[in-house]
């Protein structure tokens, strides 16, 4: 691991522990975004033709995903990987107080890893994806979910132009988040084999600002950067805010959207087993011939 710190760790796992205790304790539906996500990635997940006899979710919210992957009976069993306490719930599992940043002492071990919405919040985003690559056994499958660049882009260019008209200067307000063509480069550098990025946009709809940011708060998915503004914010930047977002984005309706852009991750730990990609000119068949057309050689 590097020592670049973008995100204020300690703040992050706090946020995340009340989430999950609202949820648990409360009956707080604002995990909304990650009972969706979860079920988009068992999704791509039932498309592979395999099953897993070991799994580990990185930075698990809770036993959902767990659940479901071995109820699916694409997992034998699944550790639950996390950097805050959580209950095992109905079905057991064995639960690791380990920080999503550090596996050091999971080597080949697994032949699943999973994560949802979790690994958006690391320092070393690189440096988390090699150690998940060599957690993996050969041929092990990694997949996970994280916040893509454009996500909340409509919160965070209001929230800018606000301050830039009531201070003259802008301090981060929303975290960054990693895009399409870096996490694909990511798993490449990783040693990712056969690496495939996909992404979804999801937009959810509120009532104003004010609403979205309670959700945020909620969800344990509020600004963790370190370089943050720490004093205290006027409330007349937040009203600002919100007014310039209802002029710029709100519907017929009044309500305002919300763009949860996520980003899947796909990748498979090195084997010799797996397909590898014929050398140039060993093909058996001209592809002009499977289109029933002439080729035409170039000068």
């Amino acid at each position: 691991m590097t020592d670049i710190r973008v995100f204020d760790r300690s703040l992050v796992h706090r946020r995340k522990a009340r989430s999950i205790a609202a949820v648990s304790e409360l009956g707080d539906d604002r995990d909304f975004l990650f009972r969706e996500v979860a079920d988009r990635l068992l999704d791509r997940l039932m498309d592979v033709s395999r099953t897993f006899e070991s799994a580990l979710e990185i930075g698990a919210r809770g036993t959902a995903l767990a659940d479901a992957l071995v109820g699916s009976g694409k997992a034998g069993e699944v550790l639950l990987s996390s950097g805050v306490a959580i209950e095992s719930g109905a079905t057991p599992h064995q639960t690791s107080l380990v920080d999503e940043e550090q596996l050091p002492h999971f080597e080949a071990q697994f032949d699943l890893i999973v994560s949802n919405l979790a690994l958006h919040w690391v320092n070393d985003l690189p440096g988390a994806l090699i150690q998940a690559n060599r957690a993996l056994k050969p041929d092990g499958l990694f997949q996970a979910a994280v916040l893509g660049g454009e996500t909340l882009h409509e919160l965070r260019s209001c929230l800018m132009d606000a301050e830039l008209e009531i201070s003259d200067g802008v301090s981060p307000r929303v975290s960054p988040m990693v895009d399409l063509r870096d996490a694909a480069g990511l798993m490449q550098r990783a040693g990712f084999a056969l690496p495939v990025v996909d992404t979804d946009r999801i937009t959810v709809t509120y009532e104003d600002a004010f609403r979205l940011m309670s959700d945020l708060r909620g969800m344990g998915e509020a600004n963790a950067v370190l370089e943050r503004r720490k004093s205290f914010t006027p409330r007349g930047l937040f009203l600002r805010a919100a007014q310039i977002y209802a002029d710029r984005f709100a519907g017929p309706d009044g309500r305002i959207p919300a763009t949860f852009e996520v980003l899947y991750l796909h990748g498979w730990r090195p084997s010799a087993a797996q397909p590898k990609p014929l050398r140039p000119g060993s093909a058996e068949a001209r592809l002009a011939d499977a289109l029933d057309t002439d080729e035409t050689k170039l000068n």
